[in-house]
């Protein structure tokens, strides 16, 4: 039966090596993984889907066939109506489900080799590929994937979508589009962000009995951020605190026109938990942000005016929210940049960066996807196709801790990966990312190590973003998160 996702992730080579190393030290037959594998899926369809009562079962080549026949002979066994699509000819499987197939065929199971009417159908069982897909879908996979997508029908996909890369969720020519995703034995990277985030349905785990022993065999590709990192990284504090002790974050941005950027990042800061925050701006924005958040404090700035006292008195820096690109803000940036003092850099402070390329690692970058492709000299598509890549790109040319928002942002420090799997689509919206800037500066301030702030903030941020997203995710705007990053970090 399907559990709680683990907290650890692998890449798919990872997992087929470590299945058969797992298998050997406990002396499981590969066979019986496969049986578990379908008895687990099975489950899972009949948890979520309990009317169902006839199943097309789609299945391709490999062991993913296998898991497929296994679920079509427990589906036959339990009193449903089954039909088997085999997209190749059974009897060119090999192995375990070359088995998997006899035994279907020993209950009396058949085949049909042509398109079904798929809408006759309850559930469909995507059985076509695994995590071995090593190029584009095409021709008669890419022909089923196409009518089974048009179909008004849920889909169970078994282990991953059939056409997604198990290591970087891009689709490769053609992809299932599942409701559900029942993964096998190990979390696979490729699932957690990206394009497979709207490719996999909700996304289910099944370890078969042998996760725990695969967790000590295999070392993880990284992690998943989770409530835990909450109490482990902002333990209760002592009756006794006062604001001293929880750092002094200065925010650097807000140029004509853009106050409402620098604001969210600081309002955000100080909600998140920070002593103390100052905002440095144009001049004509210090009423408004203290009319908005008299809690902050202000300091306007013009070029050739010092700076120094207050980067000393600021024990940590987010430079970009509102930073612009006028001559105002490249001086800014150009005293801020150079303050040896752990920083967060987003937005304009990005596009900075990517002009001005600097390799510092006293600081966290936080792109999105067309940052991140202007700090790498690329496309969009480019960042896209591979996320994990990518922010390792980022994290080798400019030092410090990457950070490659999106759906399942990726964070990255040169040894670890962690995944945020929180948030929605409601937060494509302007203002998100000030708001994150703001949560990770407050999480330094308060002693968090640059790693862990730069990955609980993006949970943090996400899981705020999910709470206020109960209202309605379309119109959320950034500023909703506000009241729920403080009772997330109480």
């Amino acid at each position: 039966m399907a559990t709680s996702l683990p907290q650890s992730f692998y890449r798919a080579e990872q997992v087929r090596e470590g299945e058969q190393a797992v298998a050997r030290a406990l002396s499981i037959p590969l066979y019986q993984l496969m049986l578990r594998a379908g008895q687990s899926v099975f489950d899972c369809i009949n948890q979520h889907y309990p009317n169902a009562a006839r199943l097309l079962i789609v299945c391709g080549a490999g062991n993913n066939a296998g898991d497929g026949y296994v679920i079509a002979r427990l589906a036959k066994s339990a009193g449903l109506n089954v039909t088997v699509w085999s997209l190749v000819t059974p009897n060119k499987l090999e192995g375990d489900a070359a088995t998997a197939w006899q035994e279907w065929q020993d209950c009396g199971g058949s085949y049909v080799e042509h398109p079904p009417t798929i809408s006759q159908f309850d559930v469909v069982v995507d059985a076509i590929l695994g995590t071995g897909l090593s190029r584009a879908v095409e021709g008669t996979f890419a022909q089923a994937i196409s009518a089974i997508n048009l179909a008004d029908v849920p889909v169970v996909a078994v282990d991953i979508p059939s056409g997604l890369c198990a290591n970087s969720g891009c689709v490769k020519g053609a992809a299932i589009d599942a409701d559900m995703t029942v993964t096998l034995i190990a979390l696979k990277q490729g699932l957690l962000t990206g394009q497979a985030v709207s490719y996999r349905g909700k996304l289910l785990f099944a370890g078969l009995n042998v996760a725990t022993a695969f967790s000590r065999q295999c070392t993880p590709a990284g992690y998943l951020v989770c409530d835990d990192w909450i109490e482990q990284y902002l333990p209760k504090r002592a009756r006794s605190a006062h604001k001293g002790q929880f750092g002094r974050v200065l925010c650097l941005g807000g140029d004509q026109g853009m106050a409402g950027a620098v604001t969210l990042s600081a309002q955000a800061a100080l909600r998140a938990g920070a002593g103390l925050v100052k905002v440095v701006t144009q001049k004509a924005h210090t009423l408004m942000l203290v009319t908005r958040q008299p809690e902050l404090m202000t300091q306007d700035w013009a070029p050739g005016q010092s700076l120094s006292e207050t980067l000393a008195w600021a024990t940590h820096l987010v430079i970009g929210p509102g930073l612009g690109q006028s001559a105002w803000s490249d001086a800014l940036w150009t005293i801020a940049v150079s303050a040896r003092t752990p920083k967060v850099i987003d937005a304009d402070g990005l596009n900075k960066l990517a002009r001005q390329p600097q390799h510092r690692d006293d600081w966290i970058l936080t792109p999105h996807p067309g940052e991140a492709a202007r700090l790498l000299g690329c496309d969009t598509k480019d960042v896209e196709l591979d996320r994990f890549a990518a922010v390792k790109a980022i994290h080798t040319r400019y030092g410090g801790v990457a950070v490659l928002k999106g759906a399942g942002t990726i964070v990255y420090d040169g040894t670890n990966y962690a995944v945020a799997n929180v948030g929605n689509p409601g937060m494509a919206s302007g203002g998100m990312g000030d708001v994150l800037s703001g949560v990770i500066g407050s999480l330094l301030a308060q002693g968090v190590d640059l790693f862990p702030a730069a990955a609980l903030g993006c949970y943090l941020h996400g899981k705020a973003g999910d709470k206020a997203a109960e209202a309605g995710e379309r119109g959320l705007l950034a500023s909703d998160l506000l009241p729920y990053l403080q009772q997330l970090v109480d």
